[in-house]
């Protein structure tokens, strides 16, 4: 437990991406990115977090939510008292993630063996090929055609969606695939694009449809597993999802920090949901704690340091798709 005479400081960082990168809501060339963090004077804990447009968040926001806490990381405050004091999302997963940094290092114990899990092991990744037009997905897809798992983004407005899965499963025969719609389709073409996935052999649909809308899914056929990202965040999420979804995207910046995560993903499997974990555009800095949500995943989409120009140094290890957890002084 943290007590007193921690010090505070906040960031935003922007780091290049080695290409841009598209979804249905938009693209982006760059990875803006917060920092929050903690020291006691020897000991010094980090965690990043990726303000997520999609709720409202923006940089300077994010900045000025971490700031407010300030005055508490004087009192006998925990990571228990944080998530008491700030709402989910990605202001509270910064300051969660540099607590569990800067106690595993005041006690000389790594974070897992503090959660009570056991070591972070390597784990396949899936790697992301950003929505474009079927032929440019396509060519994508035949470079990355040696991964064992890709994340395909569809969602287009063109209703060519089908073509593009076509393409991508033509380029790439033997991967794994699972799509992401990022809440691109509607109760029109819902029924199409499943069945458009289903005959290239995809494995898992994520958010199909708005959040708002998604109550379709209940009597929607669903010839494929579909699995809930901006429908759920933290473990008060679950109850209105069953019924819709076979599966829940776990991210450390909805769920609010490694220990909401840790605890979603745990109760969501009592639920009978499968687990994957997800991430944003980001370091390894933000990848290194899902490391530990991922070692219960049947899906894992942690290359969001693949996706950028470069990465933090001591960052995660990537073999092909195969991600190992950072081996020095990054986090945890």
């Amino acid at each position: 437990m943290l007590a007193v005479d921690m010090n505070l400081s906040v960031r935003i960082e922007r780091w290049p991406l080695a290409s841009a990168f598209t979804i249905s809501r938009g693209s982006k060339t760059e990875a803006v990115v917060v920092v929050a963090e903690l020291t006691d004077g020897p000991h010094r804990g980090r965690g990043e977090c990726v303000p997520y447009a999609r709720y409202g968040e923006t940089p300077d926001g994010i900045v000025a939510a971490i700031e407010a806490m300030r005055p508490k990381l004087n009192e006998n405050f925990d990571r228990a008292a944080l998530r008491a004091a700030m709402p989910a999302g990605a202001a509270r997963n910064a300051l969660d993630c540099a607590y569990w940094d800067v106690n595993a290092k005041r006690v000389g114990r790594p974070v897992h063996e503090l959660a009570g899990i056991v070591a972070p092991a390597p784990r396949v990744t899936a790697y992301t090929i950003s929505l474009a037009a079927p032929a440019a997905m396509a060519a994508a897809a035949e470079v990355a055609a040696f991964r064992p798992l890709l994340k395909v983004k569809l969602g287009g407005a063109d209703g060519k969606d089908g073509e593009r899965i076509a393409a991508v499963r033509h380029g790439a025969p033997k991967a794994e695939l699972i799509v992401d719609a990022n809440e691109g389709w509607d109760e029109g073409n819902l029924a199409r694009n499943l069945a458009a996935c289903a005959d290239c052999g995809v494995t898992l649909v994520e958010q199909p449809l708005p959040e708002s809308r998604d109550d379709a899914l209940v009597s929607a056929k669903r010839p494929i597993p579909v699995c809930a990202d901006e429908s759920v965040h933290d473990r008060a999420s679950l109850e209105r999802l069953a019924g819709k979804y076979d599966a829940v995207n776990v991210k450390l910046d909805k769920a609010g920090g490694l220990t909401e995560a840790l605890a979603l993903a745990a109760e969501a499997e009592r639920g009978g949901f499968a687990i994957m974990v997800g991430c944003m555009v980001a370091t390894s800095l933000s990848m290194a704690p899902a490391m530990l949500v991922a070692q219960r995943a049947r899906f894992v989409d942690l290359d969001g340091p693949l996706l950028l120009a470069r990465d933090r140094p001591g960052g995660l290890h990537y073999d092909g798709s195969l991600v190992y957890p950072p081996e020095g002084a990054l986090w945890g």
